[in-house]
């Protein structure tokens, strides 16, 4: 009958979404826990620049940090 693909749709359906789930949380895991920034345009590209020389660590994730605000 017609549900007998169900089984075989649902692992098929699995198999092909963990790429993409594990690829979010890899991304995550190497920013710092934040979402992955894209560059569409190259304004985007300043802001990924200027972010990386403010933070002081070379890397565009790090915030300066609210502990020099004060």
């Amino acid at each position: 009958m017609w549900y007998e693909i169900l089984p075989g749709f649902a692992i098929m359906t699995v198999c092909l979404m963990i790429p993409g789930i594990a690829t979010t949380h890899i991304h995550k895991f190497t920013n710092g826990g934040k979402e992955k920034k894209i560059v569409r345009v190259p304004w985007h590209w300043y802001l990924l620049e200027r972010d990386r020389r403010v933070s002081g660590t070379g890397r565009h994730y790090d915030s300066k940090g609210l502990e020099n605000i004060h």
